[in-house]
């Protein structure tokens, strides 16, 4: 992974968290039906966490790299200036677009693009959510023109991480339309529409930065008054697991492809539109989907307060656990680095799994526990970290225990109620 990347994270992930705390401060003061609810936002949170440790890794395949199209289409060799960076921007956006639309229309690609829409909310916290279930790249396809006018590969790498990050401020309520930007830039109006799921709505406002896209390929729809944006999936997921909403129309597509009789829809059906089913299962293996989204009640199982607050302790120890991760990834060899991603990975699960009341949770949590202890008992140190703090294997053995006796506790002592009606 670059030292470029490594930087851009850490100065983005302390600025992304600002803004957040911002927003809530903001709402709270401010607009008091502005609603960020404490769970929503934290799976949002370990969401973000995920997708980083997955990026970090390069765990995405690449069918043709983005060189290789240069160098063998570039029709223009172009001379570093500030027109290469607009006209590489541009071309990136563009790619971007098509990539979304895909991603949109598309059964198999749509898991790739799920978990982005899972939250019921719409505030800075839900742009966190991005995928790590996208394990090969099509977004080759949408750049050759920009490989074709001879844009560097050098210089695509670096505005590729800023393109995304242009994309995060634009996730709130709090910002109405604004003025003449709305026909130039995608605004939080533009997007709010893009994350509903009334019908008006539904697959419209796919830009990311450049509103032209929606509006040249009539995929455009301005947000109207009169329909308050329902925000979700038209499928529920009822779940606050993100590793679990990245593969579940997956999953769901597994099963149906299993479960049909027509040897054809168990191919065709990775390929058809968004939601398309074989017609011999629908009835037999019906999927809720939501109809009437301002008759729907958001999911929010009722946790005790205790739970939230170890809820938001485990985060904030996985966070640490996470950045410790990226900036010293380069003093790990393959499996030290690998097994580092698991630890994560389980810890994230564990964690959210227990805030979805899952009767799993604590085996998930003794598992992340073992993993930990095992590994300080078999290299006598938690990944070279003695050498800043004399302690901190000490520490870590008395919180995998701790830990995984208050996760047993909450398994034992949590049941999972009625949603909240919000």
């Amino acid at each position: 992974m670059p030292t470029y990347y490594i930087t851009t994270l850490n100065i983005a992930i302390p600025f992304f968290i600002s803004l957040i705390l911002i927003e809530i401060l903001f709402s709270k003061i401010y607009r008091k039906d502005y609603v960020m609810r404490s769970m929503d936002t934290l799976s949002s949170l370990c969401s973000g966490l995920t997708n980083i440790i997955k990026d970090v890794l390069g765990l995405t395949f690449i069918i043709i790299s983005y060189g290789y199209m240069v160098q063998h289409l570039a029709l223009f060799k172009m001379e570093s200036s500030v027109m290469i960076y607009v006209i590489a921007f541009i071309g990136i956006d563009f790619a971007g677009y098509w990539v979304h639309r895909v991603n949109h229309s598309i059964n198999y690609f749509w898991n790739h693009h799920i978990i982005h829409h899972s939250s019921e909310e719409f505030n800075l916290a839900c742009a966190l959510r991005q995928s790590i279930s996208n394990f090969f790249s099509i977004s080759f396809i949408f750049l050759i023109p920009t490989a074709i006018l001879g844009v560097p590969p050098e210089v695509v790498a670096l505005l590729a991480p800023l393109h995304l990050f242009a994309q995060y401020w634009y996730h709130t309520r709090l910002i109405g339309k604004l003025g003449f930007l709305e026909y130039i830039i995608v605004t939080p109006s533009h997007h709010r529409v893009h994350h509903a799921i009334n019908k008006e709505y539904l697959d419209k406002n796919l830009s990311q930065v450049f509103i032209i896209w929606d509006k040249l390929f009539g995929t455009f729809q301005e947000e109207l008054e009169n329909v308050p944006p329902v925000y979700g999936v038209k499928r529920p997921l009822r779940s606050w697991n993100p590793i679990v909403i990245n593969f579940s129309h997956l999953f769901s597509l597994f099963k149906d492809a299993w479960r049909t009789d027509n040897f054809v829809d168990k191919f065709r059906i990775w390929f058809m539109p968004t939601g398309w089913r074989p017609q011999d299962i629908i009835s037999k293996y019906p999927l809720e989907s939501i109809e009437s989204p301002y008759e729907y009640k958001k999911y929010y199982p009722k946790l005790s307060m205790k739970l939230q607050i170890w809820s938001w302790f485990q985060y904030f120890l996985v966070f640490f656990f996470m950045i410790y991760f990226i900036n010293h990834l380069h003093l790990f060899d393959f499996t030290e680095g690998t097994l580092y991603a698991i630890f994560l990975f389980i810890s994230i699960y564990s964690l959210t799994s227990l805030m979805d009341l899952d009767s799993t949770a604590w085996i998930v949590e003794i598992l992340k526990s073992s993993l930990g202890l095992l590994y300080i008992y078999i290299y006598g140190d938690w990944f070279y970290a003695a050498g800043y703090f004399s302690n901190i294997n000490s520490l870590l053995i008395i919180y995998f225990i701790l830990s995984s006796l208050v996760v047993i506790y909450f398994s034992l002592n949590e049941r999972k109620i009625s949603y909240n009606p919000i």
